[in-house]
């Protein structure tokens, strides 16, 4: 629990009824939890930007249906993509790894390239580590003979989609059971602001963007920058769905709501956005 969350009440109760000596323990002792609660930086030695093209991966999660909006209406028809895809509802799944390697992994393009066994004993080190935590620096796992994870996922992309986990995962992520709560224009106001703390922070937060109850958009995405004005911050995203190219996804303070342009899967508009992977419950 952070400090700042105990209430007033609480705080004064414990004044009145602790002895002094106790009770300066007991603030000492709640003071490093909350210390230990607070998103740790990203800057330390080595550490660089998160950047587009280099901490991405160079292959896309596919999708299974083809999507046609109607521009007039709004309505969206779909039909099933043709030819298909084997590798489609990773999306939570690409997001994560890409944090994961991002805070755990480093690649050292001086040193010989290894074989496919050692790559892939290297993968499951990676994505077995806890995406919710970064790594120190001397822990991080070192890829040899590559320059980043673009262009090992060029290299190596069957034993990516094979070792990052399967589509599963991206039902089964634990902070599903946000979205069902209302996401209301104060909400999306905090959240906007820790999305940028933690941008500032080094840090390259994952997103849920939902529509919930409707059912037009559920999707994970890595915010790597910003940039603001006094009503507007827009974030850069890594898009699973699109390795090509960032996608911006827009915040207006006055409005208190965020929104993304159209893509292949979603018509554009009003998205919800709250954070995962970065405490317990999410």
């Amino acid at each position: 629990m952070y400090l700042a969350q105990l209430p007033p009440t609480f705080c004064r109760s414990l004044r009145s009824r602790l002895p002094t000596r106790w009770a300066g323990l007991l603030w000492c002792s709640l003071l490093l939890v909350a210390g230990c609660a607070t998103r740790s930086s990203l800057h330390q030695p080595g550490s660089h930007p998160f950047t587009f093209g280099q901490d991405t991966f160079a292959y896309s999660n596919g999708l299974v249906w083809r999507y046609d909006f109607n521009p007039v209406t709004g309505q969206t028809v779909h039909r099933r993509e043709s030819p298909g895809t084997p590798y489609t509802h990773h999306c939570f799944v690409v997001a994560r790894s890409a944090r994961q390697f991002f805070q755990g992994a480093r690649f050292d393009p001086g040193a010989p390239r290894a074989d496919q066994s050692t790559y892939r004993r290297l993968v499951r080190k990676i994505v077995a580590t806890n995406p919710r935590h970064l790594l120190p620096y001397e822990n991080q796992v070192v890829i040899p003979g590559y320059t980043n994870l673009f262009a090992f996922s060029r290299d190596y992309k069957y034993l990516l989609k094979e070792q990052c986990g399967g589509a599963w995962q991206s039902y089964f992520q634990r902070g599903h059971w946000r979205m069902i709560f209302p996401l209301s224009r104060s909400h999306q106001t905090k959240m906007a602001a820790q999305l940028v703390a933690a941008l500032q922070s080094g840090s390259v937060p994952v997103v849920h963007v939902v529509r919930f109850p409707k059912l037009s958009i559920n999707h994970a995405m890595v915010l790597f920058d910003f940039k603001q004005t006094n009503d507007v911050i827009e974030f850069s995203a890594y898009d699973p769905n699109n390795s090509a190219c960032a996608l911006p996804v827009t915040f207006k303070r006055s409005q208190g709501r965020f929104s993304m342009p159209r893509t292949k899967y979603f018509i554009g508009g009003r998205i919800d956005v709250y954070e995962i992977y970065h405490a317990w419950n999410y």
